[in-house]
């Protein structure tokens, strides 16, 4: 059932003072896109004919076949919280369709929903809460991001040691004030890095609304003159910054198909079909959750982020972790997925991997309940434990090999992904960096 109709939405313009409405939209590489519009030209909006053009947009078409239409959904409509103040603003996030009024397939927010429609054939609704974190940095005199962090706190650390408490609090009624459901927000680990947790929801809203969350963050950080950014490893010695997913499957009457008191630790024999799947397409999966040459420079062992293709209920070394709480919150959490991922191509690409273990019973490997990080190389192998891929240019080798989650991003994202990866792979490593100066230039 639709959350508003044209008329609600109307009536909202009308009530709240709207003068512009962003259109936005999400490129295959992420980055949220938006066309704004005066009040005046809604209408013609929600009838879908507002037209951009294609070719502008990285990884969309060839400048020969550019006219695209935006498509809001309206069950989208949001009205800012700081619109009050600024002339009346709201959003519609949009679906991407051809000039022959047909979905576009480079359309992120529609490969997802070609997953989710396979769900659904198989009688699933996916869940998804994410847990994205970010660092806050200091600006400049001219306003550039700086790498001098706000606070030197830590985990869980209170005011006044963390001194982006206030920018955090107004994020969180920021979001409160669109809807948002926050159950926590608290300092991380490394100094001036935080976490802001929203609650659970289906997997199409759980990615508007990531898109939505990293744009207020950037915006209230701005507004305290701080940098916000979901880099995934800004600095080195220290954490990086990652957004483990819960997900879980529930049947389309809303009962969790992955809670079964009578099952092994509480979970049903689909679940573990699901942690099979994830696992078995895990290195092909980390393409799209981990997609900058960035990302690999968290996914090293010793600052706890996952590695190694393992899993447990028991603790958060391997790359799926199964907590504690059963019933209705019995979930499954990916924890290898970092703030640069694409939030529609990233679930889709865990959502078909797990439906494929469902598909074929991929029965899962025993759990790894102990510290992974205390295993030599050695060990693990004898124990059968892969890692993740080291690169981005051996993540890439891996998705095009895994004909699976290939197949679900599309012929048009797929090749598309790949041919800018690899050139950014290609521009990455002829760089000189600093490490290699300062560790060559007067050695040799």
């Amino acid at each position: 059932m639709s959350k508003y109709s044209r008329d609600d939405i109307l009536a909202s313009v009308r009530d709240h003072g709207i003068r512009f409405i962003r259109l936005q939209f999400t490129d295959i590489f992420g980055v949220l896109k938006n066309v704004n519009i005066p009040a005046s030209q809604l209408e013609k909006a929600m009838d879908g004919e507002i037209m951009f053009d294609g070719s502008s947009v990285e990884g969309f078409v060839r400048i020969e076949e550019s006219d695209m239409y935006l498509k809001p959904d309206l069950d989208t409509w949001q009205i800012f919280p700081w619109s009050y103040q600024e002339g009346g603003l709201a959003r519609l996030i949009c679906d991407i369709y051809t000039d022959k009024n047909e979905p576009f397939e480079g359309d992120p927010r529609y490969v997802l929903k070609r997953a989710l429609n396979e769900a659904k054939d198989m009688g699933y609704i996916m869940n998804v809460g994410p847990e994205a974190e970010f660092f806050l940095f200091h600006t400049d005199s001219a306003g550039r991001p700086t790498l001098e962090t706000h606070d030197q706190a830590g985990y869980f650390d209170l005011s006044p040691i963390d001194l982006g408490s206030a920018a955090r609090r107004e994020m969180v009624s920021s979001l409160e004030d669109m809807g948002y459901e926050i159950e926590a927000s608290h300092h991380e680990c490394a100094p001036g890095q935080h976490e802001i947790d929203f609650k659970y929801g289906d997997a199409l809203s759980s990615a508007d609304r990531m898109q939505t969350f990293k744009l207020i963050v950037r915006i209230v950080a701005k507004r305290h003159g701080l940098h916000a950014t979901f880099m995934p490893k800004p600095i080195y010695g220290i954490a990086g910054s990652g957004m483990h997913m819960n997900q879980s499957l529930s049947t389309l009457d809303g009962k969790n198909v992955f809670d079964d008191p009578n099952g092994v630790d509480g979970l049903s024999e689909t679940a573990y079909y699901y942690i099979g799947g994830l696992l078995k397409h895990a290195r092909a999966i980390t393409a799209i959750t981990n997609p900058t040459v960035n990302s690999y420079k968290r996914l090293v062992s010793g600052y706890e982020a996952p590695v190694y293709i393992a899993w447990s209920g028991k603790n958060r070394s391997p790359l799926v972790r199964i907590p504690a709480k059963r019933g209705v919150s019995t979930r499954v959490e990916m924890r290898s997925p970092d703030p640069t991922c694409n939030p529609y191509l990233g679930t889709a690409a865990m959502l078909v991997a797990g439906l494929d273990g469902i598909k074929n019973k991929i029965e899962p490997p025993k759990a790894c309940d102990y510290n992974l990080y205390d295993l030599t190389d050695d060990e693990r192998l004898a124990r059968g434990i892969g890692c993740l891929p080291v690169s981005l240019s051996a993540a890439m080798e891996e998705l095009k090999s895994d004909i699976v989650i290939s197949e679900a991003l599309g012929n048009h994202v797929f090749n598309c992904f790949i041919e800018a990866k690899e050139k950014e792979w290609r521009a990455y490593r002829t760089q000189i960096t600093p490490w290699e100066i300062e560790n060559y230039l007067t050695k040799f």
